[in-house]
């Protein structure tokens, strides 16, 4: 069982940034491969970006976003600049404990773990 926990969302005006955390349990996590997803309501869970060895990221915040993640401190983060309006949502850290093939990591059924999701709001 890996358990995750988030920290770093908030209220931020349109062109500001933002940086959200995500710290998880496990011995392995140098193995893990860790996403971003976000979600609006009426609307399904979207991909915002992953990270195995390499990085992945949704269309809409590549140069924008950037994940990162830390193994010494079990941590992934989003860097989040020139924050829109329409990247309000409620943003949840995912992990599975295996390296995921790049034709699988924007889904979400490959991930076995949640974090409890985090509002980010950008005000216009």
């Amino acid at each position: 069982q890996v358990h995750l926990v988030e920290s770093g969302g908030g209220l931020v005006p349109a062109g500001g940034s933002l940086t959200l955390s995500c710290a998880a349990s496990g011995r392995t996590f140098n193995k893990y491969t860790m996403g971003w997803f976000r979600q609006v309501p009426g609307k399904e869970r979207e991909f915002v970006a992953a990270i195995t060895w390499t990085t992945y990221y949704e269309d809409s915040v590549k140069g924008r976003f950037t994940i990162s993640r830390d193994n010494a401190k079990n941590t992934v983060y989003l860097q989040m600049n020139s924050l829109r309006p329409e990247d309000t949502a409620v943003y949840y850290c995912a992990a599975v404990a295996r390296p995921l093939l790049s034709d699988y990591v924007r889904g979400r059924p490959a991930y076995d773990y949640w974090g409890q999701g985090l509002q980010v709001t950008v005000s216009s």
